[in-house]
């Protein structure tokens, strides 16, 4: 299969542009989080495609210095919160309160109402407070009392979680879990990379870092309506396809993605082809983040959970499976 690469020259030109902002953006979060580029480039791209982000990892690995810094380069409003086993749906969406000197109910509006909301430790809370954020991550608004209220533009959830082994989690429901756009881990820095995040920290003099501001929430959606220019070939859309059917077909597996993993790999795809500066979607933006994207959505069966086979094994043999389409250069 061949792919004819798209795009006029205002579409070129807007790209170059978000491509520039979004790599400024990078290399701003990189003077923060050490040794991490992948991880810095895909919460970009998961930011770019409007989603939201799940951090899987051991405590203290930079999962909230993670979102606070982008949040504070992009120039948006940052929120966090610490899901523990007694927060209410009221605790994170608001609620209305009297108001004595107008006698009417008017809404309080909890810390859903921001850009970027951090929900740290997520799998503490319980499943109702979990489920509270449901609406908010897919439709961008909350209800509360019977009215639906908007939620400012952007808004993404960056949600941290400990693995499920340890004490006091509860694992996020399959529904909640097919809301994210990708889930990844951080992992714990190599010899050299603490040792020069220790060098930055004498160098600083300070806990506190100085984070520049590169965007606003304007930027940040015009950016995000730019990708809408990012062709898509006939041929990648077949790739995006087959790749979500096969994790359906395996034997291995109960439930396998769902749609959602379809139209969130289209969107990344695109994210990842602006941040190179193109207009046009290839097989290698798809791969690079499938793993990500599909991984979490996958539901084992317990025999083949018993074997240690997970979802991230089951896409890596997909993807080494399936036939890439291959671009017809100019």
């Amino acid at each position: 299969m061949t792919i004819a690469q798209g795009g006029g020259s205002s579409s070129k030109d807007l790209i170059r542009s978000v491509s520039g902002h979004a790599n400024n953006l990078m290399s701003e979060v990189a003077k923060v989080i050490i040794g991490k580029p992948e991880n810095i480039r895909k919460v970009a791209i998961g930011i770019l495609a409007n989603g939201n982000i799940l951090i899987e990892d051991n405590p203290g690995l930079a999962k909230t210095l993670m979102s606070n810094t982008f949040a504070e380069a992009l120039g948006c409003k940052f929120k966090r919160v610490q899901f523990t086993p007694d927060l209410l749906p009221a605790d994170i969406i608001g609620t209305y309160m009297y108001d004595q000197k107008t006698g009417e109910f008017r809404p309080r509006f909890g810390p859903l109402f921001t850009n970027i909301l951090l929900a740290d430790e997520i799998n503490r809370a319980p499943p109702k407070t979990q489920a509270a954020l449901l609406e908010a991550m897919e439709e961008k608004q909350v209800t509360i009392e019977g009215i639906t209220h908007k939620l400012p533009a952007p808004f993404v959830t960056m949600a941290t979680q400990n693995p499920i082994e340890q004490e006091g989690t509860y694992p996020l429901p399959e529904a909640q879990m097919d809301r994210f756009l990708m889930k990844m881990s951080m992992g714990y820095p190599d010899r050299a990379e603490e040792k020069a995040i220790l060098a930055r920290r004498k160098l600083r003099g300070k806990d506190g870092h100085d984070i520049e501001q590169i965007t606003s929430p304007k930027k940040v959606v015009a950016m995000q309506k730019a990708l809408e220019t990012v062709h898509v070939d006939p041929a990648i859309l077949s790739y995006i396809i087959e790749i979500v059917q096969r994790t359906r077909e395996d034997h291995r597996v109960v439930n396998g993605a769902s749609p959602r993993a379809s139209q969130a790999l289209f969107k990344s795809g695109r994210a990842a082809a602006a941040i190179d500066g193109r207009d046009y979607v290839i097989p290698d933006d798809i791969k690079g983040i499938a793993l990500q994207i599909i991984s979490h959505r996958i539901n084992m069966k317990p025999e083949a959970k018993i074997r240690g086979i997970t979802g991230m094994h089951i896409v890596r043999k997909i993807l080494s499976e399936v036939p890439v389409p291959v671009i017809q250069q100019g």
